[in-house]
């Protein structure tokens, strides 16, 4: 399996005072203390001193505190006003842990991936009364609840659950699906 973003980002992290010669903490106080508010104003000040793009990408968004939320604190903003969803998640959550010990999941500020060697599924609270389910099942068409996303997305499909019963044994049977896939 591949490194996982959570990984790749402690391992910049680590490395980035034997590539820069500055820590994350120096860096972000330079960040601060130049002033500028542009996230690509801030990449192309650090890379003219000569950070790498990847490098200066990730010390701007450590600067903005994008690293510093907490998983609770993740799900439980995709999930304010919207507390009713949460159960559907919960379930989700322990359908796809199920799976294997292999599955990884990472809450983000507005979705949930599901990944185990490449993402499988996502889960986003779309609406205060729908959760999608985005699902990758390249070559599978469409049918009935299982709809097919736009070509180019990270998802090839999706599936609307408004409540707890809608994850049923059809929509288990797809995740099962795209997670073998994965």
């Amino acid at each position: 399996m591949g490194s996982t973003p959570d990984k790749m980002l402690e391992s910049m992290k680590a490395n980035l005072p034997e590539k820069t010669g500055k820590t994350l903490e120096q860096w972000i106080a330079i960040v601060k203390k130049s002033g500028l508010e542009k996230h690509g104003e801030q990449v192309a000040m650090l890379k003219a001193q000569g950070v790498g793009h990847g490098y200066a990408n990730m010390i701007c968004h450590a600067a903005k505190g994008d690293f510093e939320a907490e998983e609770d604190d993740l799900l439980a903003g995709q999930y304010t006003g919207k507390e009713s969803l949460r159960p559907i998640y919960d379930a989700l959550e322990k359908f796809a842990r199920s799976l294997g010990k292999d599955v990884e999941i990472s809450p983000r500020k507005t979705s949930v991936p599901f990944r185990r060697s490449k993402n499988f599924a996502v889960v986003t609270a779309a609406t205060k009364t729908r959760i999608d389910l985005g699902l990758n099942l390249k070559g599978t068409p469409g049918k009935g609840r299982l709809l097919e996303e736009k070509p180019g997305g990270m998802c090839t499909h999706k599936v609307k659950l408004e409540r707890l019963a809608d994850l049923d044994a059809e929509v288990k049977a797809w995740i099962k699906d795209a997670y073998g896939r994965a």
